[in-house]
């Protein structure tokens, strides 16, 4: 299923549950609530998770309890949403932790290339493990801010323009959009970085300000219509990923009545399971087209090797010394590990 096609389905069924819910008893009974949420872009795979807890919310307190999705950019910059939750400008926003390393080191640690967090399942018990711990807490009560919802990015690709990087030599001198860890794997293969929000990047590469950008693949390079300027795509790189939160504002969840505190917990991991279908769905549909429209590298077993060993645990390496005196960063990779591990075993 098409992931607007998805939208639009449970947009109605949840304009469905909410009529019902205003002829019948409401399933929580509460005071009204009006709650925003601020994030960049459109409606995608990205934000079908909160769309999800958006629609339930409504459905399950006879609409008492809503939250409004603001797309576009329309609160508040996508570099600036934890200013605006630390504001009380809105109640929740969505934010990536590369636009902004310095609001959010610890939660840098999810940008380390090579994590094992391929797998959605896996990745959403480490994400959800790491949102719950010490530094990623204490980073956002810096912000007012609680973490509430992860938007599961997928492993990174790459979509560019130009003479195509069949090898590792190949991504010297490239100006590639890439964050955090995955940037700093980047640049140990030579390539130059720029960090500019997604909604930039099609007019960069456009207009050659960058050779190749990275995005969870295939959904949001889709999203954005980066292949509509691009000439080839990496297939099977996944240097790594990053994380895209929601957040709550601390007030505005301790002014909830406790039954709406609990029915926001509660709807996690429904919207966790339709937010993993959907990047499933749209993979389906994108990647036969990325095929037919752009050349395809595949990397050699040994070249991915190479990779890891010069770009893998030397960047978490790295990390963890410029960061052990501000936080237990070497902790923070092994809580990575350790979970994925007992997530990968419980499958």
């Amino acid at each position: 299923m098409k992931v607007n096609t998805l939208m639009r389905v449970s947009v109605l069924a949840g304009a469905l549950a909410l009529g019902l819910g205003s002829a019948q008893a409401a399933e929580v009974d509460g005071p009204k609530v009006s709650w925003n949420l601020s994030t960049w872009g459109k409606a995608r795979a990205f934000t079908v998770g909160p769309e999800y807890i958006a629609e339930q919310l409504a459905a399950k307190t006879g609409g008492n309890f809503t939250l409004k999705i603001h797309y576009g950019e329309a609160l508040s910059k996508a570099r600036e949403n934890l200013d605006g939750i630390k504001l009380g400008a809105f109640q929740a926003a969505q934010f990536c932790n590369f636009y902004h390393p310095g609001k959010n080191p610890a939660w840098m640690v999810l940008t380390m290339p090579f994590l094992p967090l391929g797998d959605l399942k896996v990745s959403m018990h480490v994400r959800e493990a790491m949102m719950a711990s010490e530094p990623f807490m204490a980073d956002m009560a810096n912000w007012n801010a609680m973490p509430y919802f992860s938007a599961l990015l997928p492993q990174y690709e790459f979509l560019g323009k130009g003479p195509a990087p069949k090898t590792l030599e190949g991504w010297k001198g490239l100006r590639v959009r890439a964050g955090g860890g995955v940037g700093t794997a980047m640049e140990q293969l030579g390539a130059t970085l720029t960090t500019v929000p997604a909604t930039e990047v099609y007019t960069g590469m456009e207009r050659g300000t960058m050779d190749a950008a990275s995005f969870p693949y295939t959904y949001s390079h889709a999203a954005y219509q980066i292949q509509e300027v691009s000439d080839w795509f990496t297939s099977n790189m996944s240097p790594g990923t990053s994380e895209c939160a929601t957040v709550l504002n601390k007030d505005a969840y301790a002014k909830l009545p406790e039954q709406y505190q609990k029915l926001l917990m509660d709807l996690k991991p429904e919207a966790y399971e339709v937010q993993i279908k959907a990047y499933h769905d749209i993979d389906k549909k994108n990647l036969p087209m990325f095929e037919s429209k752009l050349e395809k590298i595949v990397y050699t077993d040994a070249q991915l090797e190479e990779f890891r060993q010069i770009a893998g645990k030397p960047v978490w390496d790295m990390w963890v010394a410029e960061n052990k005196d501000k936080f237990d960063a070497q902790g923070l990779i092994d809580m990575i590990m350790s979970e994925a591990k007992k997530a990968s075993a419980a499958k």
